[in-house]
């Protein structure tokens, strides 16, 4: 057995987060399908409650959507400084078993427990301690996933939500990740999926009988972390002092727009797309990109830098139109447009390999 198998890493997963905190603090929500963001023509939602989701209604989706498929649908204004104050919460306990923490955003992150403050054998005992821990001081549940390196933790965690948890054992894993479905693949999406499926990619036993070359040559560097983490290899160490970078997101329409009037209806939902990321890195950033992809795969982006920090929604929005209205869209059709925000004061410098993607994902 390697050292990267001796590893005991956990991933942490917030229930529902925001909406959970709702629904805690107000017992007429409890029960009821909710979804915290904004109600009117340009909102989305931020998180909806698992009665919602049983209708369909989902993370990033249009309101107006979530609507339709849920018409009882309650929402939420949400409250960054509540859910802030408990994420602090949780993270306080992750330090009372193992200063290896490495935050993915308010309601996630992951836990090296290899060696621990409590000197607990068994990182699965220690899991259940800490959504217990979570539960006891902020009346809120966590799932969570166990094995010995990230990748295998992170969907682990996603398997018997909410409230649950899941192992996966160094020998259990060829078995779990050949028999997982291409599209649970973390870092696979809809688009790669079907690319996949192309192939003739449908599960993890068929993405292994693939070989590197070949799946370089199809997705690029993206192509090797699949080669890898099919076979359960994943050397990422939990790094307690990642340091993001950026924060973006970005929408892909379904059919091209070669208007301003059109690009800067799809601009709003983009900008609260970013809101809710925002929220959950809780920084603020100073510089705002525009990025715009035309139908013939080409970018356009605009950048603006200024005194005061880019962290609300008004702000935001007058911005972004700015830029767009400066970015000479004339003559062409558009396919993508996606805001990054970045310039975080107080970043310093750090390691390459761990540099976040300009990624509008």
């Amino acid at each position: 057995m390697n050292d990267s198998k001796t590893r005991k890493i956990i991933h942490i997963d917030m229930d529902a987060f925001y909406a959970a905190i709702e629904q805690r603090d107000n017992p007429e929500l409890r029960g009821k399908a909710i979804a915290v963001g904004g109600s009117g023509g340009r909102g989305v939602v931020m998180t909806a409650s698992y009665e919602a989701r049983q209708y369909g209604v989902r993370s990033a989706m249009p309101s107006v959507t979530a609507s339709r498929k849920c018409p009882h649908l309650i929402f939420v204004k949400s409250n960054r400084e509540k859910y802030k104050y408990a994420s602090d919460q949780i993270r306080k306990i992750f330090y009372e078993y193992t200063d290896l923490v490495e935050p993915l955003s308010l309601d996630e992150a992951y836990l090296d427990v290899t060696e621990n403050k409590t000197g607990e054998k068994y990182a699965s005992v220690i899991a259940t301690e800490i959504r217990a821990r979570i539960y006891e001081v902020t009346g809120l549940t966590a799932s969570a996933g166990v094995s010995y390196n990230k990748f295998l933790a992170k969907i682990a965690s996603d398997i018997n939500k909410p409230n649950g948890q899941t192992i996966i054992r160094p020998d259990q894993a060829d078995a779990f990740l050949e028999s997982l479905p291409i599209e649970k693949f973390h870092g696979i999406g809809k688009v790669t999926a079907g690319k996949m499926r192309d192939m003739g990619i449908t599960d993890g036993k068929s993405l292994k009988s693939v070989d590197l070359n070949a799946l370089v040559s199809r997705f690029g560097k993206a192509g090797r972390h699949y080669y890898h983490v099919v076979r359960g290899i994943d050397a990422r160490e939990v790094k307690p002092d990642r340091i993001r970078k950026s924060v973006g997101a970005e929408h892909t329409f379904l059919k091209d727009i070669d208007s301003l009037e059109g690009l800067k209806d799809e601009l709003g939902k983009v900008v609260e797309r970013l809101l809710e990321r925002l929220g959950k890195v809780d920084r603020k950033g100073y510089t705002l990109t525009l990025k715009l992809k035309t139908s013939d795969f080409q970018i356009l982006s605009r950048s603006y830098t200024g005194e005061t920090a880019l962290d609300n929604r008004g702000i935001l929005t007058e911005t972004s139109d700015i830029l767009l209205d400066n970015a000479d869209i004339r003559g062409r059709s558009y396919r993508l447009i996606g805001l990054q925000i970045s310039n975080f004061r107080g970043d310093t410098e750090d390691d390459d390999s761990e540099q976040p993607r300009f990624d509008f994902t």
